[in-house]
């Protein structure tokens, strides 16, 4: 875990016992649970994810870490969430998992003390959920709303669509926002309340992940779904900050196994005789592919450390996430080359790198987005 040492920031990479702990366990479990071959076979099902294996990770309590003691979770923070999904990255391994920790991460900040009584604890336990926060105009600003709610009596009439609402099908509590009364508003819909044709499977470019376009007009839910109106740009910015932080983990750990991925070829492929990673060329490029990851992955778990903290844990985040998202491009480019002709075929996982990646800078903003912002915090 990250740590300050002297005046200033100054900050050294380490790992608390607990995420020491749990890389240990994420390690071995996504390694066998995902291999390449598994993550290729379920390219063509329909959900995407294997849920004997997403049984599998509530057993082992990961859906509950980030959840305190008193809704029925682990009580540790969203530090102890990166090493989970820095390894599912690495094994390329689809779930539910990062939408049901955002899912709670938002009741969390800005539901009601009933929802938190009522959905923390069914969370915790892994009633997987989603989050329907991306609307046609694809704005990174999650304030910019079109989706709307209007009050009937003691319900909420909605309206308007959704996009990009990941593993909705699986889905058992979707946290949609809307535009409420002029303002932006949460509501925490069950999956009783939307029929299966409202949901619309979206082409992406990831198809190792599995979204939805989400038909919200005439949709009806009661009041109490409502979360708490007052808190809800708070609980966006939330949301925004740390599906950023998760998407760092997931594209680090992604780069890791892409730069793997591609030494092994290197050190195997043969050309006019020689092995193609002799090739001083290469070598260079293979290094660079590295020293981007290792810069990431130190941002990466300075965030985790800083998340929290007002001012510096967003900062720390938004670094995070540009570094992540520019090293595991750069590394699944590089990969891409490095095969030849092979490399531009869907049979290369070098492709499957490459999509992740794209995928993940497009959700919650790219490196330029984040650098940006990081200015307008900086100056």
């Amino acid at each position: 875990m990250s740590a300050y040492v002297g005046p200033g920031i100054t900050p050294t990479i380490g790992l608390s016992e607990e995420q020491a702990q749990l890389i240990d366990i994420a390690a071995a479990f996504c390694r066998d649970k995902s291999p390449m071959d598994k993550v290729r076979s379920l390219l063509e099902d329909e959900t995407g994810f294997d849920p004997a294996v997403w049984s599998e990770m509530v057993e082992l309590g990961w859906t509950g870490i980030a959840i305190p003691e008193d809704f029925g979770g682990i009580g540790l923070g969203l530090g102890e969430v990166v090493p989970l999904v820095e390894y599912m990255g690495r094994a390329m391994m689809s779930s539910p998992f990062i939408d049901t920790t955002l899912a709670a991460q938002a009741v969390l900040r800005g539901g009601t003390d009933e929802q938190k009584q009522t959905l923390l604890p069914q969370l915790a336990g892994g009633s997987p959920a989603s989050l329907a926060l991306c609307e046609a105009h694809a704005d990174w600003n999650l304030e910019n709303l079109s989706c709307t709610a209007q009050a009937d009596g003691d319900r909420l009439v909605l309206s308007g669509t959704k996009h990009l609402v990941t593993h909705a099908v699986a889905a058992e509590l979707i946290i949609v926002s809307l535009a409420f009364e002029g303002a932006p508003a949460l509501v925490a819909v069950p999956k009783s309340a939307i029929e299966a044709s409202r949901l619309t499977r979206e082409k992406i470019i990831d198809d190792t992940q599995r979204a939805y376009a989400l038909n919200l007009d005439g949709l009806q839910v009661p009041k109490s779904a409502l979360m708490d109106v007052a808190l809800a740009r708070e609980t966006l910015a939330h949301i925004e900050l740390t599906a950023s932080l998760l998407l760092a983990a997931d594209m680090c750990g992604g780069a890791f196994s892409c730069i793997d991925y591609t030494l092994d070829y290197l050190k195997t492929r043969k050309q006019f005789g020689k092995l193609i990673g002799s090739y001083q060329s290469l070598k260079h490029t293979a290094v660079d592919a590295h020293q981007a990851y290792e810069r990431a992955r130190s941002h990466l778990y300075s965030a985790a450390f800083l998340v929290d903290q007002q001012g510096e844990g967003e900062m720390a985040v938004r670094m995070a996430k540009a570094e992540a998202g520019e090293a595991y491009s750069f590394a699944a480019d590089r990969a891409i080359q490095f095969h030849g002709g092979f490399g531009f075929t869907y049979d290369c996982d070098a492709q499957l790198y490459r999509r992740r990646a794209i995928m993940g800078c497009a959700l919650h903003g790219d490196a330029r987005y984040h650098r940006r912002k990081l200015a307008d915090l900086m100056f």
